[in-house]
């Protein structure tokens, strides 16, 4: 075992510099200047205007408070019985309270509808409305988002738990911005400790979602509201007349509502905690319909983007593109290292796999222990989290992009989304003919 660990750092010192990129050019080029050295210089411009902005911020709050518009929050689902009455009780103690709460039952079976209309008798959510057959998520949000009045439309999930200022924190920036048409909230991962699978998850959202939403939202890139905690003007939904049917529906009308020329913001402030999947076959299963629907949206659908017509927008171009490369394009790369290595440096192996663990390894690292100087809601101590860091080499480097190459490859070719049980087919034999 030493002489095999000695062997390898003799190796890396002979070949030197040059010969090291041209094996690892990968991880150079694609993973660690992009996902870290990038994203850590645009954290840093983002704390400084953070910093800089915090009267116009403290004026914006007040302006929020002199206007208390009213806001409609509304709370699509189905089965959700046993969590709406815990997230209207959180409801009731946020600091912002000028709003109406819209629950659309989903077609549920069981004790929803029994649970809201008593909640609606005692005043505790403004209006209760049940589909008694199952239209799908974008159906039932956009049954709530008819009946509503705010100025302002907030969707939640009826499973997520949110900080007592989440509602204020994620309506400051419509005061500060004019041109924002939709705000997102920070989604962290409230069972990280049920698990190793929603342990990782729990990393891949602190340092790869949320601190990946604060470098695009910066940049004016920022392409999917979680429809966990997300937060539209309604004029601008009035536009876009709602939502349509998904999976995808999230990044398909934040996408919609970019391409009218509203900005789209992220307010990592705005704190949400959700229960992520336990198991690794659930999460695939939620990880095929994100991945699918890449293709689905943005590949499909909105490729419109792309042409130079008089409605071209620069950034929509620029989001899109690094949506797609990033995820599509850098996804077919790593197999094509894979098969550089193995015509190339077959004889290698034994050294380039070792090295790739510790590359991603100590990059990660870097990145959680970096990205947390910037994170000021954290779940646990840092020391929590890095015991685990090493599993996410397995956990983002392997296993998350064969589940993306089974979604793209089912999906381009075959259009499998369509047939996702996540809505019901005859809503999703409608798209499939309307081509959405």
């Amino acid at each position: 075992m030493f002489d095999y660990v000695d062997n390898f750092f003799n190796y890396i010192y002979q070949v030197g510099p040059g010969k090291l990129i041209r094996i690892f050019w990968f991880f150079v080029f694609f993973e660690f200047l992009r996902f870290f050295v990038f994203e850590f210089l645009v954290l840093i411009l983002w704390r400084i205007r953070r910093n800089g902005q915090k009267e116009l911020y403290n004026e914006a709050r007040r302006k929020l408070y002199i206007e208390r518009p009213l806001i409609s929050i509304i709370v699509p689902g189905k089965n959700e019985g046993k969590h709406i009455y815990k997230l209207v009780s959180s409801l009731r103690e946020q600091t912002y309270n000028n709003f109406e709460i819209i629950v659309v039952d989903d077609g549920s079976d069981d004790d929803t509808e029994k649970i809201c209309r008593s909640l609606e008798r005692n005043h505790l959510i403004d209006l209760f409305i049940r589909n008694e057959v199952r239209g799908g998520k974008a159906s039932a949000a956009n049954t709530a988002y008819r009946y509503s009045n705010g100025k302002i439309i907030i969707h939640l999930d009826a499973d997520c738990s949110y900080d007592n200022d989440a509602i204020e924190k994620i309506l400051i920036p419509f005061y500060l911005d004019e041109h924002i048409g939709a705000v997102g909230g920070n989604v962290m991962v409230r069972n990280y400790k049920e698990s190793l699978c929603t342990t990782l998850q729990a990393i891949e959202y602190a340092d790869t979602i949320s601190a990946g939403r604060i470098t695009t939202s910066y940049l004016g890139l920022y392409r999917v509201i979680s429809g966990a905690f997300g937060a539209f003007r309604k004029d601008a939904l009035d536009r876009v007349v709602g939502w349509d049917i998904g999976p995808g529906l999230d990044g398909d009308i934040t996408l919609k509502l970019r391409k009218l020329g509203y900005k789209i913001g992220f307010e990592p402030e705005a704190v949400c905690q959700t229960n992520v999947p336990k198991n690794y076959a659930k999460l695939t299963k939620q990880r095929l319909r994100w991945d699918k629907s890449i293709i689905r949206f943005r590949v499909r659908k909105h490729k419109d983007v792309f042409y130079p017509n008089e409605l071209f927008n620069w950034s929509n171009f620029v989001s899109s593109f690094e949506n797609i490369t990033y995820n599509i394009v850098l996804n077919l790369k790593w197999w094509v290292y894979i098969l550089d290595m193995i015509i190339n440096f077959s004889s290698l192996i034994g050294f380039i796999i070792p090295f790739n663990i510790l590359l991603y390894t100590t990059s990660n690292y870097l990145k959680y222990i970096c990205f947390s100087l910037f994170r000021d809601r954290k779940n646990e101590t840092i020391s929590y989290f890095l015991i685990y860091i090493p599993c996410m080499v397995f956990y983002f480097g392997y296993y998350l992009r064969i589940v993306r190459t089974i979604a793209y490859f089912s999906e381009f070719f075959f259009k499998k989304s369509y047939d996702d049980a996540w809505n019901p087919s005859k809503s999703s034999r409608h798209a499939k003919e309307l081509g959405i």
